[in-house]
């Protein structure tokens, strides 16, 4: 057999090699830092649990059923994390409430990644005017601190578990478009886009296609890290009053309705604010980790 015919490939294989090839490349840097390691495996963790508690839990029965008789039960072995005002187990409200603070930190980020990245890709490929007006209204939005942007949406659209997905989703939006459009700057310049102009393809054709795959990193990171701060503008929201509406058991709904039992009862502030603590941590260390895995620098 020639060496042509032993080594030939197809167009397709040798992209799907390429695309192996920086995955494993990426996975390789990222393993490289322990901590890294951990908020994966964290968030792995709370992720399992939460999808195992809708399974074994019972909403109306384990979660908003109220058993006076055992109300304030301090940790015991029957209730590790003890009981609230209601007689209702901190522990399971605890596991069956992270699908909440998930399911909020997720998808608003999406809806802020998606609006963000398609704003921040337009303003810099295009430049010129069309920068300047994205970046001044993002600028007009940034000047807002996020808890009282999101006290306004979701004081006039009211109070539901999607209106706060959207409202946080909102929030983040200027975030996204700022990293997106600094992150096409250097982009933008190369000789691939330049041909790929000269070849006919249209500005969507360019900015979805050779723009956007080439811009991914740093969005990929600010993903990480803008589940955290969802999280975190949620659970604000929930303790004031404005996020999941009660009885539902998200954590800063928690927080807010032991605040008043803080002084005699102080685990029933303590416990849903470790697992606020540890959530937000663990997508941080892997935001930082994803950081580094995907720095050119450290490519060998």
């Amino acid at each position: 057999m020639s060496t042509e015919m032993k080594y030939s490939y197809s167009l397709e294989e040798l992209k799907a090699y390429k695309k192996r090839s920086i995955a494993s490349e990426v996975w390789r840097n990222y393993k490289k830092s322990p901590s890294a390691m951990i908020g994966l495996i964290t968030i792995g963790i709370i992720i399992v649990v939460a999808i195992i508690a809708q399974l074994v839990y019972n909403y109306e029965v384990d979660i908003v059923q109220q058993d006076i008789m055992n109300r304030l039960q301090g940790p015991s072995a029957e209730h590790l994390f003890g009981t609230d005002q209601y007689g209702r187990d901190v522990l399971i409200r605890i596991l069956y409430g992270a699908k909440y603070s998930l399911a909020v930190g997720i998808i608003s980020v999406a809806i802020s990644c998606f609006f963000g990245s398609t704003l921040g890709l337009i303003a810099g490929y295009y430049g010129g005017v069309t920068e300047n007006i994205i970046l001044r209204v993002c600028e007009v939005f940034v000047g807002i601190p996020s808890v009282l942007l999101g006290i306004a949406i979701m004081s006039a659209f009211g109070q539901s578990l999607v209106v706060l997905m959207f409202a946080i989703g909102l929030v983040y939006v200027p975030m996204f478009a700022r990293t997106a459009r600094a992150a096409v700057l250097p982009v933008r310049c190369e000789e691939y886009i330049e041909a790929a102009r000269v070849s006919g393809m249209n500005d969507f054709q360019i900015i979805f296609s050779h723009i956007m795959p080439n811009s991914m990193a740093p969005i990929i990171v600010q993903v990480t890290m803008g589940v955290a701060n969802g999280i975190l503008t949620a659970s604000s929201l929930s303790f004031l009053g404005l996020g999941v509406p009660v009885p539902a058991p998200e954590w800063g709904a928690m927080l807010s309705s032991g605040r008043e039992f803080i002084r005699d009862y102080g685990y029933l502030t303590f416990f849903p604010g470790l697992a606020i603590m540890i959530t937000v941590l663990a997508f941080n260390l892997m935001g930082d980790g994803l950081r580094d895995a995907l720095d050119p620098k450290l490519k060998q």
